[in-house]
């Protein structure tokens, strides 16, 4: 269990397999756990397949650290895995007791992946408050930039995207190759609801942050995130009353 920043500098490459055979291989993932014919994979059995296809070096866990349910699946088939946590500099202080507490208590290592400006420095190019007067380009610097680059190390990368979020993942497939990144995507717990989420966790006994049990089921940074009422797309707290949707991570 450890933990260290990835800031300016891109992960290492070395001995990365090119684009074609990642490619042909996340097609045969995709048709192997299931998405094609409509009996899918469990996410323990997609794990166990990238588990069985890639290094562990390899391979990296995007989260949000609205819970640890995703990391602690993939490390008992993966340990020492990488956790990418995208360091806005605008996160909530419960999201990051949590990253701390992922670092703690799972067999992971967490990467804070860092923008390529401060908070202050961004302000001052742009004005404060960017993510007020244009959260397209405030995402983009602070997150979908930086992930790129992060990623750029690996061959493959878990997300804990599930279809049930938003009308925009009722899509989402188990394996893809993710194009605008250049490596496989996997999505293991695309078939889970909210509550087998919280009841991984609980069973488990992982970390979940204390924002999720008020009313925070999707968490993204402080300014831009609001609770949901019961019964409401658990996304709809994020951007609230703006037509954005998705920061453009998985878009």
């Amino acid at each position: 269990m450890s933990a260290r920043n990835l800031g300016l500098e891109p992960a290492p490459t070395t001995g990365r397999r090119p684009a074609d055979e990642l490619h042909a291989l996340a097609a045969a993932g995709d048709a192997e756990l299931g998405s094609l014919t409509g009996h899918e994979a469990s996410a323990a059995e997609v794990v166990a397949w990238v588990a069985a296809n890639f290094e562990t070096d390899a391979a990296a866990v995007a989260c949000s650290m609205a819970d640890a349910a995703l990391p602690h699946l993939v490390a008992q088939q993966l340990p020492g895995v990488d956790v990418l946590f995208l360091d806005t500099g605008y996160h909530f202080t419960e999201t990051r007791v949590t990253r701390d507490e992922v670092a703690r208590q799972l067999d992971v290592r967490v990467v804070d992946v860092l923008p390529e400006q401060t908070v202050a420095e961004q302000d001052a190019e742009f004005g404060a408050e960017l993510f007020a007067r244009d959260p397209a380009l405030c995402c983009a610097r602070r997150k979908v930039e930086p992930l790129q680059r992060a990623l750029g190390g690996y061959e493959v990368w878990f997300t804990g995207v599930r279809r049930d979020e938003a009308p925009t993942r009722t899509r989402t497939p188990l394996v893809t190759y993710d194009e605008r990144n250049g490596l496989v995507k996997v999505n293991p717990v695309a078939a889970w609801s909210f509550d087998d989420l919280l009841d991984y966790a609980g069973e488990h006994r992982v970390p979940v942050n204390l924002l999720m049990s008020h009313g925070y089921p999707s968490i993204g940074c402080e300014p831009c995130t609001k609770p949901v009422a019961a019964g409401e797309d658990p996304r709809s707290g994020r951007w609230a009353g703006l037509a954005k949707t998705e920061c453009g991570l998985h878009l």
